[in-house]
């Protein structure tokens, strides 16, 4: 990996970061607070959250495995998404390499940050080559984006495979494990230690049933949580998002027993689907949906549509042609919708 002070931008590491009222008390607990120019009434609501969330990290940390000081919270995962463009990547300038198809919100936020986005297609099945991907850099490439298990393929990527782009790459590796928790292979973010280029993405959105609340995670070196703490909006996650995600987690066999009952429907619904006349092929997957290649995509999804079901048409994404994404849902959910898949007339 190189310097870290080499990869990052060079407004971004001379940066003073704005102090907050809170962020510079410290001492022994206050009763009174008249530094921030709040209004004293309206309570609980009327204070300033936590900027850095020191409570909700430390939950998560027994949680996630990982220390707090190598914990990242964002406004959702797209934060964390967008933030290493604007830490790392001078625009106009540098560039980034991603595999194809993959989450949209990387290229996205590469065309906001103004930094040329590189797809590497992923082969037949789905899987990377290191070699191709590293082949793809640069001495401008900041970044590599890796997501596993993959949206909207839904499968992991091969460990070693990924592990070689880890290794091989001087700049941030960022792999997006937002499904991870459906999944069975080990989590990259125990390898914290072993690859400081490595940024391991987290959301609490799937697993934990937490959409809603918009708040997602990124676990990286210390020294990379300071850089996106400096970029970040002070109050970047309100006080409502960490008392529900505090909740949360008081519970985690909450979420162990969903994501087993959703795995059960997940295996019942691929079986319903590849035995249906429409369906030519069911992809494997390691998430909590799978890629289904349909006689008709289009015209199979306006049908669902006018009957007030709603999947995921990913028929114009490279290698997913004529391919439906499904979510799982609750078991009447999902008998609904075979119901109506087996209605259906061509």
């Amino acid at each position: 990996m190189k310097d870290l002070q080499a990869l990052t931008r060079k407004n971004i590491w001379s940066l003073a970061p704005y102090s907050s009222a809170r962020n510079e008390y410290a001492g022994r607990e206050a009763r009174v607070f008249l530094d921030a120019n709040e209004n004293p009434y309206n309570q609980p609501f009327n204070r300033y959250p936590d900027p850095l969330q020191l409570e909700l990290k430390a939950a998560l940390s027994k949680v996630k495995g990982v220390p707090a000081e190598n914990i990242f919270l964002g406004n959702g995962s797209d934060e964390a998404i967008d933030l290493p463009y604007r830490c790392f990547c001078e625009p106009g300038v540098d560039n980034v390499v991603a595999i194809e198809p993959t989450y949209g919100m990387y290229k996205v936020c590469a065309d906001i940050n103004d930094t040329e986005y590189r797809p590497v297609l992923l082969d037949e099945h789905y899987q990377i080559t290191a070699s191709q991907l590293l082949a793809a850099t640069d001495e401008h490439t900041k970044i590599i984006w890796l997501c596993t298990p993959n949206n909207p393929t839904g499968n992991c990527l091969q460990r070693n495979e990924v592990v070689k782009v880890i290794e091989g790459f001087e700049g941030i590796v960022i792999v997006d494990e937002a499904y991870s928790d459906f999944s069975s292979q080990k989590t990259l973010r125990s390898d914290l230690a072993k690859y400081p280029n490595l940024i391991v993405l987290n959301t609490m959105s799937k697993a934990w049933g937490c959409a809603a609340i918009r708040l997602g995670m990124a676990f990286a070196s210390a020294d990379i949580i300071t850089i996106f703490n400096k970029v970040k909006y002070p109050y970047n996650v309100n006080q409502l998002t960490q008392q529900q995600a505090l909740e949360a987690l008081k519970d985690p066999y909450e979420v162990d027993n969903w994501v087993k009952i959703l795995l059960q429907e997940r295996g019942r619904m691929i079986e319903a689907f590849q035995i249906l006349p429409i369906c030519q092929k069911v992809y494997p997957t390691d998430a909590n949906f799978f890629l289904a290649k349909m006689t008709d995509a289009n015209k199979i999804y306006d049908y669902l549509v006018d009957r007030g079901i709603i999947v995921r048409n990913r028929n114009r994404v490279q290698l997913c042609q004529n391919c439906l994404r499904i979510t799982i849902g609750t078991k009447t959910e999902n008998s609904e919708l075979i119901a109506a898949l087996r209605q259906y007339q061509s």
